[in-house]
């Protein structure tokens, strides 16, 4: 920006296990192309480091939450979100962003655009509705809690979020391909959008077991090709058409869970315009794990047939080797005897009839 411009209200928020930059929509320019424009100069890009923006030199922190009044009668704001690269200069609207999206809420009531919790958000990138339901009241919000969240120190207000008609937020359908699982590249996989595209691939279908480190995913060339090629033709399968400078489809990587837990998720995302290497969003320690990628996997946890098939009782546990994240935890959990598990719990295989009448969660 220059020396004479009078700068754009921003807010900067922790959403999740990502942290990126509020705006009003009516601080930006109306124009997408100028508005994408200043976003980059604000935030950095392109330039690895981000060294003159705000941008925290990482797509978990390179993201912007524009909000406004609502365009539909049954939300309360519109959130648009924007992943701005990098290394590179694009910015793309082609995906929800889970992470973001839990800081909608406080940022409406901080911007005066509601007065409190519940908040219906309109997530523009989608269709999709969610509700916000968090601490605070009378234009004030309370941060301060008691709630940890893998990959971030501390603890703070827990924000509850429902989410409705995510399904095909991208493509339309739930099951893009219109198959439960369908083999691409030689890998048998399951393609499905509820809230984001994403490839759900056993770790097994590609010689890994889920539980290696970020440094041997990260240095493992011979798999980032693999992904990369799974990624390019399920996006053209699932009708995306060319993803090769897009984010989307996630390529999911799951297994069965080593230390309690549900099932364990790894999630590759491509850096946008830098797909000479598949990012795998668990940074560092490999301590967070990906919000709507996480729906996405609860919803394939309760489909037969599906690569990956496993309803868990009525609490599911998502978990990485070092990372979890627990959905419905106020339901009970049901635990089976060894016994039982033995007729066919996992991976495939057809279930016992007290997990389809315990299935996650209940559904009036």
């Amino acid at each position: 920006m220059g020396s004479g411009d009078a700068g754009v209200r921003c807010m900067m928020m922790r959403g999740g296990t990502s942290k990126g930059a509020y705006f009003l929509a009516e601080d930006l320019p109306a124009d997408p192309a100028v508005r994408d424009d200043l976003l980059l100069r604000i935030m950095g890009s392109p330039d690895a480091r981000q060294i003159d923006g705000i941008g925290g030199a990482h797509p978990l922190t390179s993201k912007v939450a524009v909000v406004s009044d609502p365009a539909r009668a049954d939300a309360d704001v519109d959130y648009l979100f924007l992943q701005v690269g990098v290394g590179e200069a694009p910015v793309s609207d082609r995906q929800n962003c889970g992470n973001l999206l839990a800081g909608v809420g406080p940022f409406a009531v901080e911007r005066g655009l509601v007065r409190g919790s519940p908040v219906r958000i309109h997530m523009v990138n989608s269709g999709s509705l969610a509700i916000a339901t968090f601490s605070g009241a009378d234009g004030v919000v309370d941060y301060d809690g008691d709630t940890a969240i893998a990959g971030v120190p501390g603890t703070a207000a827990a924000v509850v979020l429902d989410f409705a008609a995510t399904e095909g937020s991208a493509t339309g359908a739930l099951l893009p391909t219109g198959h439960v699982t369908d083999v691409i590249e030689g890998i048998t996989v399951t393609c499905i959008d509820n809230g984001m595209p994403v490839v759900v691939v056993p770790a097994a279908e590609l010689g890994r077991t889920g539980y290696e480190t970020v440094a041997e995913l990260e240095a493992d060339t011979g798999l980032g090709q693999r992904v990369r090629a799974l990624q390019l033709a399920a996006g053209q399968l699932m009708g995306l058409g060319d993803v090769s400078a897009a984010s989307v489809p996630k390529i999911s990587l799951v297994a069965a869970p080593a230390d309690g837990g549900t099932i364990c998720t790894r999630t590759f995302i491509p850096e946008v315009a830098h797909f000479g290497h598949i990012e795998l969003l668990t940074p560092e320690p490999d301590a967070s794990l990906r919000f709507f990628v996480d729906i996405l996997g609860l919803t394939e946890i309760g489909r037969e047939g599906n690569s990956v098939y496993e309803p868990g009782g009525n609490r599911i546990e998502l978990c990485n080797p070092v990372a979890r994240l627990v959905l419905a935890p106020d339901w009970r959990t049901i635990t089976w005897t060894e016994a039982e598990r033995a007729k066919g719990q996992a991976w495939g295989l057809k279930t016992i009839e007290s997990f389809h009448t315990h299935g996650t969660p209940p559904v009036s």
